[in-house]
């Protein structure tokens, strides 16, 4: 039986790990997919290819489509995108009901949708592994785009914070 003591002190404490919000995407045979992250981050820059990690809870209507496509993208949050992470993250309603309407999308090498963002990484799929309740993705970085204005979106203390530029 899980502890949940444990749980609620462990969710807790990572509420302190402040965190980029991201959107991730994918497009392909098994349906266009999103859904609002803070579990992302970069494995290497070395080698054949970057790579990216992110984590995806095998309950989430984006995991089985991800999965499927083999290919996503993670879309970097400008401070202002805090919308677009709420409609990814189904805490309020999507325009018309269709997530993608919320913001403009442009595709670069892998077909999954790339939003006009602070930074975008366009993956290919090239490991999953479930991991107690979520996948564990790691993706080929196939093609990047950044733009060089705004500051990121951050989540942390369970509410959005903003970065500063020093």
């Amino acid at each position: 039986m899980p502890d949940t003591k444990l749980r609620q002190d462990f969710v807790h404490a990572m509420s302190r790990a402040a965190a980029t919000v991201s959107v991730v995407t994918t497009d392909g045979p098994a349906g266009r997919a999103g859904l609002t992250v803070s579990a992302m981050t970069s494995v290497s820059a070395d080698g054949e290819t970057p790579t990216m990690l992110v984590c995806i809870n095998k309950g989430a209507s984006a995991a089985e489509p991800i999965l499927r496509n083999g290919c996503f993208a993670v879309n970097v949050l400008e401070a202002g995108q805090q919308e677009v992470a709420d409609i990814f993250a189904s805490r309020i309603d999507a325009p018309g009901g269709d997530k993608f309407a919320a913001a403009p999308w442009d595709v670069l090498a892998t077909g999954a949708p790339v939003l006009r963002a602070l930074a975008g990484f366009d993956c290919e799929v090239q490991s999953a592994d479930l991991v107690g309740t979520h996948h564990v993705i790691i993706g080929a970085v196939r093609a990047v785009r950044v733009d060089e204005e705004g500051t990121p979106l951050i989540y942390g203390m369970r509410s959005y914070l903003r970065a500063e530029k020093a």
